[in-house]
Protein backbone atom coordinates (compact mmCIF):
# COMPACT_ATOMS: atom_id res chain seq x y z
CA UNK A 1 0.00 0.00 0.00
CA UNK A 2 1.10 3.80 -0.19
CA UNK A 3 1.63 5.83 1.94
CA UNK A 4 -1.25 8.04 1.60
CA UNK A 5 -3.29 4.71 1.43
CA UNK A 6 -2.19 3.66 4.78
CA UNK A 7 -2.30 7.32 6.06
CA UNK A 8 -5.99 7.68 5.41
CA UNK A 9 -6.48 4.36 7.34
CA UNK A 10 -4.87 5.08 10.11
CA UNK A 11 -7.25 9.01 10.43
CA UNK A 12 -10.27 6.61 9.57
CA UNK A 13 -11.72 5.35 12.69
CA UNK A 14 -8.69 6.98 14.68
CA UNK A 15 -8.75 9.13 17.78
CA UNK A 16 -6.82 11.98 18.40
CA UNK A 17 -5.83 14.69 20.57
CA UNK A 18 -5.82 17.51 17.36
CA UNK A 19 -7.20 17.45 13.73
CA UNK A 20 -5.52 20.28 12.32
CA UNK A 21 -7.16 21.33 9.37
CA UNK A 22 -5.28 23.10 6.23
CA UNK A 23 -2.30 21.86 4.78
CA UNK A 24 -0.62 25.00 3.91
CA UNK A 25 2.34 26.64 6.11
CA UNK A 26 0.38 27.36 8.97
CA UNK A 27 -1.33 23.70 9.21
CA UNK A 28 2.08 22.06 8.43
CA UNK A 29 4.08 24.14 11.11
CA UNK A 30 1.27 23.00 13.74
CA UNK A 31 1.08 20.16 12.72
CA UNK A 32 4.84 19.28 13.36
CA UNK A 33 4.60 21.46 16.27
CA UNK A 34 2.09 19.34 17.92
CA UNK A 35 3.50 15.92 16.93
CA UNK A 36 7.33 16.61 18.11
CA UNK A 37 5.85 17.20 21.73
CA UNK A 38 3.65 14.13 21.81
CA UNK A 39 0.55 14.76 20.72
CA UNK A 40 -1.06 12.47 18.51
CA UNK A 41 -2.14 14.59 15.44
CA UNK A 42 -4.37 14.24 12.30
CA UNK A 43 -4.07 16.73 9.34
CA UNK A 44 -5.75 17.11 6.21
CA UNK A 45 -5.92 19.27 3.22
CA UNK A 46 -8.84 18.92 0.32
CA UNK A 47 -6.21 19.80 -1.79
CA UNK A 48 -2.74 19.34 -1.73
CA UNK A 49 -0.06 20.65 1.02
CA UNK A 50 0.62 23.94 0.05
CA UNK A 51 -1.51 24.16 -2.84
CA UNK A 52 -3.17 27.38 -2.51
CA UNK A 53 -1.56 30.62 -0.76
CA UNK A 54 1.63 29.02 0.54
CA UNK A 55 2.60 28.24 -3.12
CA UNK A 56 2.45 31.76 -4.57
CA UNK A 57 4.90 33.88 -2.31
CA UNK A 58 7.71 35.62 -3.21
CA UNK A 59 10.24 33.47 -1.47
CA UNK A 60 11.42 35.86 0.55
CA UNK A 61 12.20 35.46 4.08
CA UNK A 62 12.15 39.29 5.90
CA UNK A 63 11.65 40.82 8.64
CA UNK A 64 9.20 43.38 6.97
CA UNK A 65 11.79 46.53 6.18
CA UNK A 66 8.50 48.43 5.07
CA UNK A 67 6.68 47.97 8.15
CA UNK A 68 8.97 50.43 9.50
CA UNK A 69 7.08 53.27 7.80
CA UNK A 70 4.05 52.80 9.61
CA UNK A 71 6.34 52.59 13.16
CA UNK A 72 5.19 48.97 13.73
CA UNK A 73 8.23 48.07 15.27
CA UNK A 74 6.97 45.05 17.33
CA UNK A 75 6.18 43.37 14.46
CA UNK A 76 9.42 43.95 12.71
CA UNK A 77 11.33 42.72 15.80
CA UNK A 78 9.28 39.74 15.89
CA UNK A 79 9.70 38.82 12.25
CA UNK A 80 13.41 40.02 12.63
CA UNK A 81 14.05 37.21 15.14
CA UNK A 82 12.08 34.73 13.40
CA UNK A 83 14.52 35.47 10.08
CA UNK A 84 17.11 34.94 12.15
CA UNK A 85 16.40 31.83 13.83
CA UNK A 86 15.28 30.49 10.38
CA UNK A 87 19.05 30.80 8.64
CA UNK A 88 20.34 29.21 11.33
CA UNK A 89 17.93 26.29 11.25
CA UNK A 90 18.41 25.84 7.69
CA UNK A 91 21.53 26.85 6.35
CA UNK A 92 20.57 25.28 3.10
CA UNK A 93 17.74 26.18 2.43
CA UNK A 94 16.90 29.56 3.36
CA UNK A 95 20.02 32.34 2.99
CA UNK A 96 20.75 35.63 3.45
CA UNK A 97 20.81 37.96 0.41
CA UNK A 98 20.77 41.31 -0.36
CA UNK A 99 18.43 43.66 -1.35
CA UNK A 100 19.54 46.80 -3.15
CA UNK A 101 16.61 49.64 -3.27
CA UNK A 102 17.21 52.16 -5.90
CA UNK A 103 15.66 55.65 -5.06
CA UNK A 104 14.69 57.91 -8.35
CA UNK A 105 13.36 61.45 -7.86
CA UNK A 106 9.72 59.84 -7.65
CA UNK A 107 10.53 57.64 -4.60
CA UNK A 108 8.94 58.60 -1.30
CA UNK A 109 12.25 58.82 0.37
CA UNK A 110 15.74 60.19 -0.22
CA UNK A 111 18.76 57.74 0.00
CA UNK A 112 20.50 59.39 3.38
CA UNK A 113 16.88 58.79 4.55
CA UNK A 114 16.16 55.47 3.06
CA UNK A 115 19.69 54.60 4.61
CA UNK A 116 18.64 55.98 8.29
CA UNK A 117 15.77 53.59 7.98
CA UNK A 118 18.36 50.50 7.37
CA UNK A 119 20.46 51.13 9.24
CA UNK A 120 17.67 50.88 12.14
CA UNK A 121 16.22 47.49 10.88
CA UNK A 122 19.81 46.20 11.07
CA UNK A 123 19.39 47.15 14.46
CA UNK A 124 16.45 45.97 15.07
CA UNK A 125 17.20 42.96 13.41
CA UNK A 126 19.81 42.49 16.48
CA UNK A 127 22.66 42.39 13.82
CA UNK A 128 22.22 39.25 12.30
CA UNK A 129 22.76 39.95 8.58
CA UNK A 130 25.32 42.04 7.23
CA UNK A 131 25.09 45.76 7.40
CA UNK A 132 23.64 47.90 4.88
CA UNK A 133 25.33 50.51 2.89
CA UNK A 134 24.47 53.36 0.89
CA UNK A 135 24.97 53.64 -2.93
CA UNK A 136 25.48 56.70 -5.39
CA UNK A 137 24.17 56.52 -8.40
CA UNK A 138 27.48 55.51 -10.39
CA UNK A 139 28.15 52.83 -7.96
CA UNK A 140 24.87 51.08 -8.38
CA UNK A 141 25.61 50.90 -12.63
CA UNK A 142 28.62 49.24 -11.34
CA UNK A 143 27.23 46.85 -9.07
CA UNK A 144 24.41 46.28 -11.53
CA UNK A 145 24.54 47.10 -15.00
CA UNK A 146 21.00 46.36 -15.75
CA UNK A 147 19.08 48.73 -13.60
CA UNK A 148 18.92 52.09 -16.24
CA UNK A 149 20.50 54.75 -13.41
CA UNK A 150 19.25 57.93 -15.32
CA UNK A 151 16.68 59.07 -13.30
CA UNK A 152 18.38 57.18 -10.09
CA UNK A 153 19.22 59.48 -6.99
CA UNK A 154 21.15 56.56 -4.82
CA UNK A 155 20.10 53.38 -3.36
CA UNK A 156 20.28 51.15 -0.21
CA UNK A 157 21.08 47.74 0.48
CA UNK A 158 20.15 46.42 2.78
CA UNK A 159 20.16 42.68 3.91
CA UNK A 160 17.51 39.86 4.91
CA UNK A 161 16.93 35.89 3.40
CA UNK A 162 15.43 33.82 0.35
CA UNK A 163 14.14 30.45 0.08
CA UNK A 164 16.44 28.90 -2.62
CA UNK A 165 14.34 26.35 -3.23
CA UNK A 166 10.34 27.18 -3.83
CA UNK A 167 7.74 27.14 -0.98
CA UNK A 168 5.89 24.57 -0.96
CA UNK A 169 8.78 22.15 -0.97
CA UNK A 170 9.43 24.29 2.30
CA UNK A 171 5.73 23.59 3.54
CA UNK A 172 6.37 20.16 2.33
CA UNK A 173 9.50 19.97 5.23
CA UNK A 174 6.78 20.25 8.15
CA UNK A 175 4.51 17.73 6.93
CA UNK A 176 7.44 15.11 6.61
CA UNK A 177 8.41 16.37 10.10
CA UNK A 178 5.32 15.68 11.26
CA UNK A 179 4.70 12.21 9.40
CA UNK A 180 8.50 11.32 11.27
CA UNK A 181 7.09 12.02 14.60
CA UNK A 182 4.04 10.09 14.47
CA UNK A 183 1.14 12.13 12.99
CA UNK A 184 -1.28 11.02 10.30
CA UNK A 185 -1.36 13.49 7.61
CA UNK A 186 -2.50 13.63 4.18
CA UNK A 187 -3.98 15.61 1.45
CA UNK A 188 -6.99 15.81 -1.02
CA UNK A 189 -9.09 14.82 2.16
CA UNK A 190 -11.78 17.11 3.00
CA UNK A 191 -14.05 18.57 5.40
CA UNK A 192 -17.72 16.99 5.32
CA UNK A 193 -19.46 18.18 8.42
CA UNK A 194 -18.47 18.31 12.13
CA UNK A 195 -20.42 17.88 15.72
CA UNK A 196 -19.44 18.49 18.87
CA UNK A 197 -20.05 15.24 21.17
CA UNK A 198 -18.89 15.50 24.92
CA UNK A 199 -15.44 15.35 24.80
CA UNK A 200 -14.91 15.44 21.19
CA UNK A 201 -14.87 16.35 17.45
CA UNK A 202 -16.97 14.08 14.96
CA UNK A 203 -15.67 15.11 11.43
CA UNK A 204 -16.20 13.29 8.69
CA UNK A 205 -14.01 13.70 5.30
CA UNK A 206 -14.34 12.63 2.30
CA UNK A 207 -10.62 11.17 -0.42
CA UNK A 208 -11.20 13.66 -3.14
CA UNK A 209 -9.60 11.58 -5.60
CA UNK A 210 -11.24 8.06 -4.71
CA UNK A 211 -14.60 9.41 -3.51
CA UNK A 212 -14.38 7.21 -0.06
CA UNK A 213 -15.84 8.14 3.06
CA UNK A 214 -14.33 8.22 6.35
CA UNK A 215 -14.75 9.78 10.07
CA UNK A 216 -12.21 10.93 12.64
CA UNK A 217 -12.35 12.53 16.09
CA UNK A 218 -10.06 14.70 17.92
CA UNK A 219 -10.52 16.41 21.29
CA UNK A 220 -9.41 19.79 19.65
CA UNK A 221 -9.44 20.78 15.83
CA UNK A 222 -7.10 23.58 14.61
CA UNK A 223 -8.39 25.72 12.21
CA UNK A 224 -5.62 26.51 9.42
CA UNK A 225 -7.51 27.44 6.01
CA UNK A 226 -5.96 30.52 5.66
CA UNK A 227 -7.85 32.50 3.91
CA UNK A 228 -11.02 30.00 4.30
CA UNK A 229 -10.44 30.53 8.16
CA UNK A 230 -13.38 32.40 8.74
CA UNK A 231 -15.68 29.97 6.40
CA UNK A 232 -14.33 27.01 8.19
CA UNK A 233 -15.36 28.43 11.62
CA UNK A 234 -18.87 29.10 10.83
CA UNK A 235 -19.45 25.40 10.47
CA UNK A 236 -18.87 24.71 13.92
CA UNK A 237 -20.29 28.09 15.51
CA UNK A 238 -17.40 29.63 16.30
CA UNK A 239 -16.45 33.32 15.79
CA UNK A 240 -13.62 35.14 16.74
CA UNK A 241 -11.91 38.54 17.55
CA UNK A 242 -10.43 39.07 14.18
CA UNK A 243 -11.73 38.19 10.74
CA UNK A 244 -9.66 37.88 6.89
CA UNK A 245 -9.63 39.99 4.24
CA UNK A 246 -7.71 39.36 1.04
CA UNK A 247 -5.15 41.14 -1.25
CA UNK A 248 -4.46 39.51 -4.71
CA UNK A 249 -0.38 39.61 -5.55
CA UNK A 250 1.13 38.58 -8.63
CA UNK A 251 4.56 37.16 -9.57
CA UNK A 252 6.06 37.02 -13.20
CA UNK A 253 8.94 34.11 -13.80
CA UNK A 254 11.08 35.22 -17.06
CA UNK A 255 14.50 34.78 -18.08
CA UNK A 256 17.40 35.59 -15.74
CA UNK A 257 17.24 39.51 -15.75
CA UNK A 258 20.60 40.25 -13.46
CA UNK A 259 24.50 40.11 -14.32
CA UNK A 260 25.52 40.62 -11.19
CA UNK A 261 28.33 38.27 -9.78
CA UNK A 262 26.26 37.38 -7.01
CA UNK A 263 22.17 36.66 -6.22
CA UNK A 264 20.52 39.54 -5.16
CA UNK A 265 17.08 41.18 -5.05
CA UNK A 266 16.54 44.86 -7.03
CA UNK A 267 13.95 46.81 -5.01
CA UNK A 268 11.90 49.58 -6.61
CA UNK A 269 9.29 51.81 -6.05
CA UNK A 270 6.31 51.61 -8.52
CA UNK A 271 4.34 54.72 -10.08
CA UNK A 272 2.18 54.35 -6.88
CA UNK A 273 4.92 54.43 -4.67
CA UNK A 274 4.78 50.75 -3.68
CA UNK A 275 7.82 48.58 -3.41
CA UNK A 276 8.31 45.58 -5.98
CA UNK A 277 11.10 43.08 -6.85
CA UNK A 278 12.89 41.54 -8.73
CA UNK A 279 14.16 38.12 -7.18
CA UNK A 280 16.67 35.21 -8.61
CA UNK A 281 15.28 31.84 -8.69
CA UNK A 282 18.16 30.11 -10.22
CA UNK A 283 18.52 31.00 -14.05
CA UNK A 284 14.95 32.93 -13.74
CA UNK A 285 13.76 36.31 -12.25
CA UNK A 286 10.51 36.40 -10.89
CA UNK A 287 8.98 40.06 -10.80
CA UNK A 288 6.28 41.22 -8.41
CA UNK A 289 4.57 41.49 -6.54
CA UNK A 290 1.61 43.46 -6.91
CA UNK A 291 -1.28 44.31 -4.50
CA UNK A 292 -5.29 44.46 -5.36
CA UNK A 293 -8.07 44.61 -2.90
CA UNK A 294 -10.55 41.47 -3.78
CA UNK A 295 -13.41 39.93 -2.42
CA UNK A 296 -12.25 36.63 -3.44
CA UNK A 297 -9.78 34.19 -2.26
CA UNK A 298 -9.99 32.40 -5.98
CA UNK A 299 -7.91 35.08 -8.18
CA UNK A 300 -6.18 34.73 -11.50
CA UNK A 301 -3.42 36.60 -13.01
CA UNK A 302 -5.01 39.32 -15.70
CA UNK A 303 -3.77 41.06 -18.53
CA UNK A 304 -3.97 43.84 -16.75
CA UNK A 305 -1.50 42.74 -14.23
CA UNK A 306 0.38 41.35 -16.58
CA UNK A 307 1.18 44.77 -18.28
CA UNK A 308 1.29 46.60 -15.00
CA UNK A 309 4.34 44.88 -13.62
CA UNK A 310 6.31 44.66 -17.80
CA UNK A 311 5.37 48.43 -17.94
CA UNK A 312 7.03 49.28 -14.50
CA UNK A 313 9.85 46.71 -14.86
CA UNK A 314 11.16 48.37 -18.42
CA UNK A 315 10.83 51.63 -16.88
CA UNK A 316 13.78 50.56 -14.58
CA UNK A 317 15.86 48.54 -16.20
CA UNK A 318 18.48 48.98 -18.96
CA UNK A 319 17.41 46.02 -20.87
CA UNK A 320 18.27 45.30 -24.63
CA UNK A 321 14.93 44.82 -25.91
CA UNK A 322 11.65 45.49 -23.25
CA UNK A 323 10.17 42.40 -21.65
CA UNK A 324 6.55 41.45 -22.93
CA UNK A 325 4.30 38.68 -22.52
CA UNK A 326 6.23 36.80 -24.80
CA UNK A 327 9.13 36.34 -22.22
CA UNK A 328 6.62 35.34 -19.63
CA UNK A 329 7.97 31.55 -18.43
CA UNK A 330 5.06 30.91 -15.79
CA UNK A 331 2.92 32.89 -13.14
CA UNK A 332 1.71 32.85 -9.73
CA UNK A 333 -1.27 34.55 -8.70
CA UNK A 334 -2.15 34.31 -4.81
CA UNK A 335 -3.96 35.88 -2.14
CA UNK A 336 -2.73 37.40 1.18
CA UNK A 337 -5.22 36.51 4.18
CA UNK A 338 -4.54 39.91 5.83
CA UNK A 339 -6.01 40.18 9.51
CA UNK A 340 -8.03 42.77 11.04
CA UNK A 341 -10.49 43.19 13.77
CA UNK A 342 -14.23 42.38 13.62
CA UNK A 343 -16.31 45.50 14.22
CA UNK A 344 -15.07 48.28 11.68
CA UNK A 345 -17.50 47.71 9.45
CA UNK A 346 -16.54 46.44 5.29
CA UNK A 347 -12.90 47.84 6.02
CA UNK A 348 -13.51 50.50 2.75
CA UNK A 349 -11.42 52.95 4.41
CA UNK A 350 -8.97 51.22 5.45
CA UNK A 351 -5.61 51.84 3.70
CA UNK A 352 -4.90 48.79 1.79
CA UNK A 353 -1.45 48.72 1.83
CA UNK A 354 -0.77 49.28 5.16
CA UNK A 355 -1.54 46.14 6.51
CA UNK A 356 0.88 43.98 7.80
CA UNK A 357 1.13 40.22 7.12
CA UNK A 358 0.79 39.82 11.26
CA UNK A 359 -0.38 36.75 12.37
CA UNK A 360 -3.32 35.83 15.40
CA UNK A 361 -3.91 33.22 17.15
CA UNK A 362 -7.45 32.79 19.02
CA UNK A 363 -8.70 29.96 21.03
CA UNK A 364 -12.54 28.88 21.59
CA UNK A 365 -12.54 27.22 25.06
CA UNK A 366 -16.37 26.59 24.80
CA UNK A 367 -15.87 24.80 21.58
CA UNK A 368 -12.20 23.72 21.93
CA UNK A 369 -11.01 25.39 18.33
CA UNK A 370 -8.08 27.14 17.91
CA UNK A 371 -7.87 29.48 14.78
CA UNK A 372 -4.85 30.82 12.83
CA UNK A 373 -5.53 33.98 11.29
CA UNK A 374 -2.88 35.77 8.95
CA UNK A 375 0.92 35.32 9.16
CA UNK A 376 3.79 34.37 6.45
CA UNK A 377 5.83 32.33 5.91
CA UNK A 378 8.78 33.77 7.88
CA UNK A 379 6.85 33.70 10.95
CA UNK A 380 5.59 29.81 10.79
CA UNK A 381 8.05 28.75 13.47
CA UNK A 382 6.10 31.41 15.84
CA UNK A 383 3.12 30.11 14.48
CA UNK A 384 3.61 26.69 15.84
CA UNK A 385 4.71 27.21 19.30
CA UNK A 386 1.55 29.44 19.82
CA UNK A 387 -0.90 26.74 18.58
CA UNK A 388 1.06 24.28 20.35
CA UNK A 389 0.51 26.42 23.66
CA UNK A 390 -3.06 27.24 23.13
CA UNK A 391 -3.84 23.54 22.34
CA UNK A 392 -2.12 22.39 25.79
CA UNK A 393 -4.36 25.34 27.48
CA UNK A 394 -7.27 23.20 25.70
CA UNK A 395 -5.91 20.85 28.08
CA UNK A 396 -4.51 18.42 25.73
CA UNK A 397 -0.56 17.49 27.74
CA UNK A 398 2.53 17.87 25.29
CA UNK A 399 5.95 17.19 26.34
CA UNK A 400 8.50 19.96 26.34
CA UNK A 401 9.42 21.49 23.52
CA UNK A 402 13.28 20.21 22.57
CA UNK A 403 13.40 22.08 18.97
CA UNK A 404 13.25 18.73 17.07
CA UNK A 405 10.29 19.32 14.70
CA UNK A 406 12.27 21.83 12.67
CA UNK A 407 15.84 22.42 11.52
CA UNK A 408 18.01 20.89 8.70
CA UNK A 409 19.64 17.69 10.19
CA UNK A 410 22.94 18.11 12.20
CA UNK A 411 26.43 19.52 10.56
CA UNK A 412 27.80 15.74 11.58
CA UNK A 413 25.08 13.99 9.25
CA UNK A 414 25.57 16.88 6.49
CA UNK A 415 29.61 16.33 6.47
CA UNK A 416 29.11 12.39 5.80
CA UNK A 417 26.64 12.98 3.39
CA UNK A 418 29.15 14.88 1.72
CA UNK A 419 31.87 12.86 2.29
CA UNK A 420 30.15 9.78 0.56
CA UNK A 421 29.00 11.79 -2.48
CA UNK A 422 32.63 13.26 -2.65
CA UNK A 423 33.65 9.14 -3.05
CA UNK A 424 31.01 8.40 -5.44
CA UNK A 425 31.63 11.60 -7.63
CA UNK A 426 28.36 12.50 -7.54
CA UNK A 427 28.56 16.06 -8.79
CA UNK A 428 30.91 14.42 -12.14
CA UNK A 429 27.50 12.74 -12.77
CA UNK A 430 26.04 15.66 -15.01
CA UNK A 431 27.65 19.18 -15.26
CA UNK A 432 25.35 21.63 -16.72
CA UNK A 433 25.83 25.64 -17.24
CA UNK A 434 24.46 28.09 -14.35
CA UNK A 435 23.22 25.44 -12.33
CA UNK A 436 24.26 24.80 -8.47
CA UNK A 437 26.19 20.90 -7.60
CA UNK A 438 24.31 17.93 -7.37
CA UNK A 439 25.21 17.21 -4.17
CA UNK A 440 24.10 20.65 -2.97
CA UNK A 441 20.89 20.30 -4.11
CA UNK A 442 19.55 17.04 -3.43
CA UNK A 443 21.18 17.48 0.33
CA UNK A 444 18.86 20.92 0.66
CA UNK A 445 16.12 19.08 -1.29
CA UNK A 446 15.95 15.78 1.06
CA UNK A 447 18.17 15.76 3.71
CA UNK A 448 18.70 12.66 5.51
CA UNK A 449 16.43 11.22 2.98
CA UNK A 450 19.46 12.06 0.50
CA UNK A 451 21.08 9.20 1.83
CA UNK A 452 19.00 6.99 0.28
CA UNK A 453 19.26 8.47 -2.91
CA UNK A 454 22.72 7.48 -3.01
CA UNK A 455 22.13 4.00 -2.09
CA UNK A 456 20.03 3.88 -4.72
CA UNK A 457 22.51 5.38 -7.53
CA UNK A 458 24.96 3.05 -6.14
CA UNK A 459 23.01 0.05 -7.03
CA UNK A 460 21.87 1.31 -10.22
CA UNK A 461 23.77 4.08 -12.01
CA UNK A 462 20.95 4.71 -14.04
CA UNK A 463 19.44 6.10 -11.48
CA UNK A 464 21.65 8.91 -11.44
CA UNK A 465 20.27 9.88 -14.87
CA UNK A 466 18.24 12.88 -15.74
CA UNK A 467 14.85 12.25 -16.59
CA UNK A 468 13.72 15.53 -18.27
CA UNK A 469 16.92 17.32 -19.51
CA UNK A 470 15.09 20.49 -19.14
CA UNK A 471 13.99 20.30 -15.34
CA UNK A 472 17.44 18.91 -13.39
CA UNK A 473 15.95 16.06 -11.92
CA UNK A 474 16.99 12.83 -11.66
CA UNK A 475 15.36 9.63 -12.00
CA UNK A 476 16.10 8.63 -8.28
CA UNK A 477 14.98 11.40 -7.13
CA UNK A 478 11.24 10.48 -9.05
CA UNK A 479 10.99 7.20 -7.18
CA UNK A 480 11.65 9.31 -3.78
CA UNK A 481 8.69 11.48 -4.65
CA UNK A 482 6.27 8.37 -5.07
CA UNK A 483 7.32 6.44 -2.44
CA UNK A 484 7.65 8.97 0.00
CA UNK A 485 6.03 11.98 -0.89
CA UNK A 486 2.22 11.59 -1.45
CA UNK A 487 2.09 12.82 -5.08
CA UNK A 488 -1.83 12.56 -6.24
CA UNK A 489 -1.88 14.67 -9.44
CA UNK A 490 1.28 15.49 -11.77
CA UNK A 491 0.79 18.86 -10.95
CA UNK A 492 1.63 18.02 -7.02
CA UNK A 493 5.19 16.89 -8.71
CA UNK A 494 5.99 20.06 -11.20
CA UNK A 495 4.81 22.86 -9.37
CA UNK A 496 5.26 21.86 -5.08
CA UNK A 497 7.72 18.96 -4.71
CA UNK A 498 9.88 20.65 -7.59
CA UNK A 499 9.46 23.70 -9.06
CA UNK A 500 10.14 22.83 -12.92
CA UNK A 501 6.50 24.14 -13.83
CA UNK A 502 7.87 27.60 -12.76
CA UNK A 503 10.95 27.72 -14.49
CA UNK A 504 10.20 25.55 -17.57
CA UNK A 505 8.39 26.78 -20.63
CA UNK A 506 5.15 24.49 -20.71
CA UNK A 507 6.07 23.49 -24.25
CA UNK A 508 9.29 22.47 -23.12
CA UNK A 509 7.49 19.93 -20.83
CA UNK A 510 5.08 18.46 -22.77
CA UNK A 511 7.56 18.26 -25.63
CA UNK A 512 9.87 16.30 -23.03
CA UNK A 513 10.54 12.33 -24.01
CA UNK A 514 11.38 12.14 -20.10
CA UNK A 515 7.61 13.31 -18.92
CA UNK A 516 5.46 9.96 -19.60
CA UNK A 517 8.63 8.08 -17.73
CA UNK A 518 7.63 10.43 -14.76
CA UNK A 519 4.34 9.77 -14.61
CA UNK A 520 4.44 6.04 -15.03
CA UNK A 521 7.47 5.88 -12.18
CA UNK A 522 4.48 8.33 -10.30
CA UNK A 523 1.62 6.57 -10.56
CA UNK A 524 2.05 2.97 -11.93
CA UNK A 525 -0.81 1.67 -14.62
CA UNK A 526 -2.57 4.80 -13.86
CA UNK A 527 0.12 6.87 -15.74
CA UNK A 528 -1.78 7.72 -19.18
CA UNK A 529 -5.16 8.91 -16.99
CA UNK A 530 -2.54 11.51 -14.31
CA UNK A 531 -0.91 12.54 -17.49
CA UNK A 532 -3.59 13.62 -19.46
CA UNK A 533 -5.66 15.65 -16.64
CA UNK A 534 -2.01 17.71 -16.02
CA UNK A 535 -1.90 18.21 -20.28
CA UNK A 536 -5.54 18.92 -20.20
CA UNK A 537 -4.90 21.60 -17.58
CA UNK A 538 -2.04 22.99 -18.83
CA UNK A 539 -3.85 23.57 -22.45
CA UNK A 540 -7.01 24.90 -20.47
CA UNK A 541 -4.56 27.65 -19.08
CA UNK A 542 -2.30 28.70 -21.91
CA UNK A 543 -6.01 29.16 -23.57
CA UNK A 544 -7.40 31.06 -20.56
Amino acid sequence: MSLRSTTIDRIDGGFFDVLVVGGGINGAVSAAALAGRGASVALVDRGDFGAFTSQESSNLVWGGFKYLENYELPLVFGLCRSRNRLMKSYPDNIREIGFLASLDHGSPYPPWFAGLGATAYWGIGQFGTKPPKLFSAEKVKEEEPVIDTSGVRGAIQYQDAYLVDNDARFVFSFVRSALEAGAAAVNYVELVSTERDRDRWIARLRDVDTGRELTTSARVIVNATGPFADDVNEIWGTRTDHTIVCSKGIHLVVPRLTTARHDRVLAFFDDEQRLFYVIPMGRRSVIGTTDTRVDSPYTEVTDEDRDFLLEQINKRLDLQEPLTRDDVISERCGVRPLVVERGDGDHENTDWTSLSRKHVIERDDRHKVVSVLGGKLTDCLNVGEEVAAEVQRLGVPLEKDLGNWYGEPAKQTRAEFFRQARLMHLDTLRTKPDTEPLTDRLWRRYGRRAFDLLETIRADPSMGEDVMGSADYLRAEIYQAAEHEMVVTLDDFMRRRSKIDLVVRDHRQVDSDGMREVARILFGDDADRRLEEYLEAKSGAQRA
